[in-house]
């Protein structure tokens, strides 16, 4: 790979996420071991350095091998100085890793830099990317700080969902993790924020993927332009404390996206956004959510899946003890009628959760078709089984507490109903039911069609 290309992607769809893993793991075996740091910094009057990635700046390259760096020994103590000494250029700066093998210890990457991206995406270089890690064991992302990705810009134009023409911003997020040949990282973000790392997918803040067996804990995540964070091809890790904050009106600003990962938990979180707060994509397997607080957002959801033939199934979701304050749409299961994709659903469980005035607190929605974009003539050809609603409490902003529309072609089976404890206006909720006979147990409105 030439010094200075990158990847490009020229568009984006939430529900193509996944089909670009095996495309883009090949070009990762092929492509430099390089980190690009603080692209463009700015000193004020009060020693704050701003960091962003504008595409006209003219960059110092400071090469880790002039730090002491070889290939096959340690490079923790070079990364740390090409780090301070790039941080307190007045130019433009890129740290370079050339190709090799090298080790890396325990590093410790902070500032004075405060990392901001600019407002405006059209200042952004989209065909860059400023930190890259690849194929991660035991990596640790700590201390405290915030990735503020300045999105309210861009937020006008993220229309793409149902805008054919809708303007392609450049590709921009605040943080990209894809993963090198590394054993082992940590890296402690104390009193570092506002993180802008351009990247791959457009306007995401964190791209991590095809990581293993790591923790991102006391994280802020803030106003994303697009998707907070994408978790693509990753086994083992768990997000702790992490907060993602936009407001209710930040389109397609999900949460955390997960796609083609097992045994990701997330844990002690707060995620309040424009979107979902917690999306599955397919090859999801032994997901984790325990007492996270969702909202505003559209809640926690499943899909959407079978949209395209490629899928891979989705197997073992646990949502347990969470809140759901003021969201739409909360505990989803969304699947697309008149598409090709065959894939099953199963062994999803939702326990001891408590909601605020939510839309539509269970659901499950075989027919989604937003901004009519496909048929309903043909039935979803998603198999959805082994599906479990437990103590589920609280108040809902709409009559129905319970929708469970499952495909004609492929009915719902072994789903079940227990302790079932909504209210609406300070009535019991309804159920309604489409191709599924839940099992009720205890307390919980009967189905109607």
């Amino acid at each position: 790979m030439k010094e200075g290309a990158s990847f490009r992607w020229s568009g984006f769809n939430r529900e193509g996420l996944m089909c670009m893993q095996e495309r883009m793991e090949e070009r990762f075996r092929r492509s430099r071991h390089r980190v690009r740091v603080c692209d463009r910094i700015r000193i004020k009057e009060s020693e704050t350095f701003k960091v962003a990635s504008y595409a006209e700046a003219q960059h110092v390259i400071f090469d880790i091998r002039k730090y002491g760096a070889s290939p096959n020994r340690d490079m923790t103590q070079a990364l740390k100085n090409a780090w301070k000494d790039a941080c307190a250029s007045t130019n433009a700066a890129k740290i370079l890793i050339p190709t090799g093998t090298y080790k890396l210890g325990q590093v410790d990457l902070r500032g004075p830099c405060i990392i901001l991206a600019p407002p405006n995406p059209d200042k952004l270089d989209g065909n860059a990317q400023w930190v890259k890690f690849g194929y991660i064991n035991f990596f640790t992302l700590s201390g405290g700080g915030t990735f503020d990705g300045q999105g309210q810009t861009a937020w006008k134009h993220n229309d793409c969902g149902r805008n054919k023409n809708c303007k392609k911003l450049s590709m921009v997020k605040n943080m990209f993790i894809y993963l090198y040949k590394v054993s082992s990282a940590d890296f402690h973000l104390q009193e570092v924020n506002n993180w802008v790392f351009p990247s791959l997918f457009p306007n995401l803040e964190f791209w991590i993927g095809f990581l293993n067996n790591s923790i991102v804990r006391d994280i802020t995540s803030k106003d994303s332009k697009n998707f907070h964070v994408n978790v693509l091809g990753c086994n083992n890790v768990t997000f702790v404390n992490f907060s993602i904050n936009a407001p209710a009106t930040s389109p397609n600003t999900d949460g955390i996206h997960i796609g083609r990962s097992s045994e990701i938990n997330i844990i002690d979180s707060f995620i309040g956004t424009g979107d979902d707060c917690i999306s599955l994509g397919d090859g999801s397997r032994n997901i984790n959510v325990l007492r996270v607080t969702c909202g505003p957002g559209h809640g926690i959801s499943v899909g959407s899946l079978g949209k395209f033939t490629y899928e891979e199934p989705v197997e073992g979701f646990t949502v347990k003890n969470c809140t759901f304050r003021n969201t739409d749409n909360r505990v989803r299961i969304k699947t697309w009628p008149g598409a090709p994709g065959t894939i099953t659903v199963s062994d999803l469980h939702y326990e001891d959760i408590i909601m605020v005035n939510v839309s539509n607190p269970i659901l499950i929605e075989q027919d989604y078709c937003p901004y009519n974009q496909c048929s309903k003539e043909t039935p979803s050809k998603i198999k959805i089984s082994k599906v479990t609603f437990k103590n589920i409490k609280g108040t809902s902003a709409t009559p129905d507490g319970v929708k469970l529309i499952c495909s004609s072609g492929v009915p719902c089976e072994d789903a079940k109903l227990s302790g079932i404890d909504l209210t609406f206006n300070g009535a019991p909720t309804t159920a309604k039911c489409a191709n599924v006979k839940p099992l009720i147990i205890g307390k919980a409105p009967s189905c109607v069609a």
